[in-house]
């Protein structure tokens, strides 16, 4: 009963993290920045004074769907945030150049996540049925094993989640330093803008490592409680 109501109350402040998140950025991308740059404007200037330049810079389908994809080296924004001239593009756009900059000077929590991502990969899409049928199983025969292999992966995927928080927050604070040296965000208020839509895009990680912890506990107490 514990564990639900901790779980439920994640839920709540993920709803409300996220629903937050939405709102920053949409009064952030409201918000023109006063260098007229856009967002692949801006990520191109980051990758180039970073001294990059076997990195592209490419729009992908989709809202919030921008990423860096180390595999073939590429910076992907979403539309709004690649055509986008307001803080909020200014931000990701610098944020997903941050990962480039990780990748190109070997940050190591980068580089341990990278080589988790093929195993994690398998681990989620197992994670699922295999935790619902060793449940089944425990309860009507008492065979833990499979059980036991849907919380190895479950660990795993929870174990990704809480590596991922460095990886962020250090693009993040890469993204900032950045912004704020190279004269993009030319006032304070673009600046904390900036920061401000950061934090926020920060915490939905945050939440999402809780919720994996929790989600692995509940599991994990389902698995040994039986096996006691």
């Amino acid at each position: 009963m514990i564990i639900w109501v901790i779980f439920g109350g994640i839920m709540l402040i993920s709803l409300i993290v996220q629903t937050r998140f939405k709102n920053k950025f949409k009064k952030y991308s409201e918000m023109p920045l006063s260098s007229g740059l856009s967002g692949a404007e801006i990520a191109q200037k980051m990758l180039n004074e970073s001294g990059i330049h076997d990195v592209n810079v490419i729009s992908v389908e989709g809202k919030l769907t921008d990423h860096y994809n180390p595999a073939n080296r590429t910076v992907n924004l979403s539309p709004d945030v690649y055509h986008g001239r307001s803080i909020a593009a200014a931000a990701v756009a610098a944020h997903e150049c941050g990962h480039a900059v990780q990748h190109a000077t070997a940050y190591s929590w980068l580089q341990f996540r990278s080589a988790m991502v093929p195993v994690v990969s398998i681990a989620s899409r197992m994670t699922s049925w295999v935790l619902m049928l060793g449940v089944i199983l425990l309860a009507f025969s008492q065979n833990y094993i499979v059980l036991a292999v849907g919380v190895g992966a479950l660990f795993l995927t929870t174990l990704f989640s809480f590596i991922t928080l460095p990886v962020e927050f250090d693009a993040s604070k890469r993204a900032l330093v950045w912004l704020e040296t190279s004269n993009v965000t030319n006032s304070r208020e673009e600046h904390d803008g900036a920061k401000d839509a950061l934090n926020a895009a920060a915490m939905t990680y945050v939440v999402a490592a809780l919720s994996a912890l929790v989600t692995l506990l509940y599991y994990a107490s389902i698995l040994f409680g039986r096996r006691d």
